[in-house]
C-alpha cells in the first residue's frame, strides 16, 4: 500500500495507525515518532547475516521509548524475534 506522500506500508492496519500516531505527535502525547527502525538481535557470525527485528513504530510516550508493531497474525519467527528484543534490549514489544 502506497501512501499519497510516496511511503509504502505492509498493510492497510499499518497505514491507519501511522495516521494516528501522526495526529498524536502533533498533539503533543507522543515525540520522535520513527517508522521502519531495525534492531540488531543476534550479530553477523561465520559466514551468516545478522538477525534483525524491524519495528513498524518507535516513539516516546509520557518519557518511556515505544515500540510498537501492527500484527494481524502472529508468526513463529515473530514469537521468536519478539523473546530476544526482551533479552537483549529489554524492550517488550507493543502490538497493535
Amino acid at each position: 500500500l502506497k501512501a499519497p506522500d510516496g511511503q509504502a506500508f505492509d498493510s492497510v492496519k499499518e497505514f491507519h495507525r501511522w495516521g494516528c500516531l501522526r495526529l498524536l505527535e502533533r498533539a503533543g502525547r507522543i515525540t520522535d515518532l520513527k517508522r521502519q527502525v531495525s534492531f540488531e538481535l543476534i550479530p553477523k557470525q561465520q559466514g551468516e547475516r545478522a538477525c534483525t527485528y524491524v519495528a513498524d513504530f518507535t516513539y516516546y510516550e509520557n518519557g518511556q521509548y515505544v515500540v510498537e508493531d501492527c500484527k494481524g497474525f502472529k508468526t513463529d519467527v515473530y514469537r521468536i524475534k519478539k523473546k530476544l528484543m526482551l533479552w537483549v534490549h529489554g524492550i517488550r514489544i507493543r502490538i497493535t
